[in-house]
């Protein structure tokens, strides 16, 4: 119930420090796991590539005061508003997802680590773990039925899936099987090994799923602002109403 820590009450059938060791596992995995994205894709070496090939082209150097201000830019735009979402319906699922999640993850852990302290005991934070996992089942599936591109514009079934799908279906399927779980009662059982379960693949799957972006976009981003600031623009094209893009012959290619 929305009232109830659910992981105090399998803590009592559960071995000592289970719970707990199970959370820094997840941890570990989520580390793990990005780690080894960011060294097998080279997305660091990219992006720092990136990033010294802009300040080598610079028309005009970045000072430490507009490059913070480019920073706060991109965590409040970019970062907290999901600016980068042209449709509104798209932006207003990613937040409800994101800030759920958030939410979910950080009174989880408070549940899990403090669950016989007064605070975790508290209606609030149970309470709150029940919002911010119906905000993620809010934002996930509107997206999943309703938004995605190959459903929404292409007609494609809602049924579909895709390796691509891999960490959006394995968080529904967390957050859905937690709070059946916790609606149950907390009791340690079937429900609950289904929930450790589709958990596990949520975090031991970060290689392969799309869970690491959430730590390469914030830097995109800030690299993006940066190269626009000091006129190398990035990997950006140049504008079509450039002086010089105006009256040039288009050139025609063929596609295979």
């Amino acid at each position: 119930m929305p009232g109830v820590n659910p992981f105090a009450v399998a803590e009592r059938a559960l071995p000592d420090g289970f719970l707990q060791g199970y959370l820094v596992l997840m941890v570990t995995l989520v580390a793990a796991g990005t780690l080894f994205d960011i060294f097998h894709k080279g997305s660091a070496r990219y992006f720092f590539a990136s990033w010294r090939r802009s300040r080598a082209k610079a028309a005009r150097p970045v000072g430490g005061g507009e490059l913070l201000s480019l920073a706060v830019q991109t965590a409040v735009v970019d970062v907290m508003a999901s600016g980068e979402f042209c449709s509104p319906r798209r932006r207003v699922a990613h937040l409800l997802t994101m800030y759920g999640f958030v939410v979910y993850a950080v009174t989880t852990a408070m549940m899990v680590f403090g669950e016989r302290t007064p605070v975790a005991q508290a209606s609030m934070v149970p309470t709150l773990w029940w919002i911010g996992a119906l905000m993620v089942l809010a934002g996930g599936y509107w997206f999943w039925f309703f938004i995605r591109v190959d459903v929404a514009a292409e007609g494609q079934s809602p049924f579909r899936v895709m390796r691509a799908d891999l960490f959006i279906l394995s968080l529904l399927a967390s957050v859905t099987l937690g709070l059946a779980w916790a609606a149950a009662g907390g009791a340690v059982g079937w429900l609950f090994g289904l929930y450790l379960l589709a958990t596990t693949v949520l975090f031991g799957s970060v290689p392969w799923s799309k869970f690491a972006h959430m730590f390469f976009k914030p830097a995109a981003a800030l690299e993006k602002r940066v190269s626009v600031a000091n006129g190398t623009r990035g990997n950006l094209p140049a504008p079509a109403n450039k002086p010089e893009t105006l009256g040039a012959p288009v050139k025609h290619v063929r596609h295979y």
